[in-house]
């Protein structure tokens, strides 16, 4: 998803993009106050460095979040100014102009100084270990330019997963899990919510289930096993359980809810809720407050209680489903979407038989 980070590869992305700050083949584009969009900042670094929004111009601003960009990071400046204030992706770095960088500690090559210059190879030019890229690379600070925290316009929090990793304290690296190693090497699949594999790590479930009386008492518990929130990132990310009995035929006898969660069952969905001045729920651009954040904190184990009708039950089974993007949002993008990116990655799964 790096590689395919911008406005122009991304159609999530670039349905928000058009909507809140206009064309990504246009040049000029700002934000309503003027100012160069953010969002050009993580998702397409190389563009946000020359100041243009123009991103067909080259394939490195097409390319977002390319190889070298990540590998001439010689250094993290952190997303917080002295001010307070935000400053966020390819700004809160400081990047070389002539070397890639490598979590070795050494650079591997010397690029062009001008676009006219042609790159040329150098031995290598060891860095020391306890500083410079080499600790940005070992450590979160490679990840935290754009994944650590944001805010939209009006200063409500969208993504804040830098701060959910420093409140579990954990002392697992992103890469640990991004970038886990293969055959020796660290896989650069950058794996993340639009793999399901990756997601089906991410979460256990349990089940159990016992007689009483007319019912059956089903309790499910739903463990988090990531060092920040799940889901986290992008505020339009929505989990949910889905609780089902079904008679040894396999038809469903009763179900949790009979259209989403969101509506019919509100303990069975993980989700952050933003909201609007009237305290309605809205988009991400437009919130002006934090209606909810039911989202699973992390490494908690949510425990869930329901009664289910016990005539005919012979199995019980609780699933739990990871969709990219909530369901208004489904329907509102259904034309620029791919049916992979609009359904449902199952996450976990248990059952029990009576």
């Amino acid at each position: 998803m790096h590689a395919r980070s911008t406005a122009l590869d991304d159609p999530i992305h670039g349905a928000f993009y058009r909507k809140v700050m206009g064309d990504p083949t246009k040049e000029g584009v700002t934000s309503k106050k003027g100012k160069y969009p953010v969002c050009l900042r993580c998702h397409a670094p190389n563009a946000a460095i020359r100041k243009t929004t123009k991103l067909d111009a080259k394939p490195a601003f097409r390319e977002g979040v390319n190889c070298v960009f990540c590998h001439t990071i010689t250094a993290f400046k952190g997303t917080e100014k002295p001010d307070g204030k935000l400053r966020l992706g390819q700004a809160a770095y400081e990047v070389s102009k002539t070397a890639l960088q490598a979590p070795s500690g050494r650079n591997y090559s010397t690029l062009p100084e001008s676009e006219d210059e042609t790159p040329v190879s150098k031995p290598f030019h060891p860095f020391p270990m306890e500083g410079g890229s080499a600790i940005v690379f070992r450590t979160n600070a490679v990840c935290m330019g754009c994944h650590d925290r944001r805010k939209n316009f009006h200063g409500v929090p969208l993504c804040a997963t830098g701060d959910e990793i420093k409140e579990s304290n954990s002392q697992v690296t992103c890469q640990s899990c991004h970038m886990p190693m293969v055959d020796g090497h660290a896989s650069h699949s950058m794996a993340g919510g639009h793999d399901g594999n990756m997601v089906r790590r991410a979460i256990a479930v349990e089940l159990d289930v016992r007689d009483a009386g007319d019912n059956l008492s089903a309790e499910v518990r739903v463990r988090n096993l990531l060092p920040h929130k799940f889901p986290t990132g992008a505020p339009f990310r929505v989990a949910y359980l889905k609780l089902a009995a079904y008679d040894a035929d396999g038809k469903l006898l009763w179900q949790n809810f009979k259209t989403h969660p969101l509506k019919d069952d509100s303990q069975a969905a993980l989700v952050y809720t933003l909201g609007d001045k009237s305290g309605k729920p809205t988009m991400p651009p437009k919130a002006t407050q934090v209606l909810g954040d039911s989202r699973l904190k992390p490494h908690e184990v949510r425990r869930l209680e329901y009664a289910i009708p016990k005539a005919g039950v012979k199995v019980v089974k609780a699933e739990v489903f990871y969709n990219l993007l909530l369901p208004k949002l489904n329907k509102k993008l259904d034309k620029v979407l791919t049916p992979e990116l609009k359904a449902p990655t199952l996450a976990a799964t248990a059952e029990v038989r009576l």
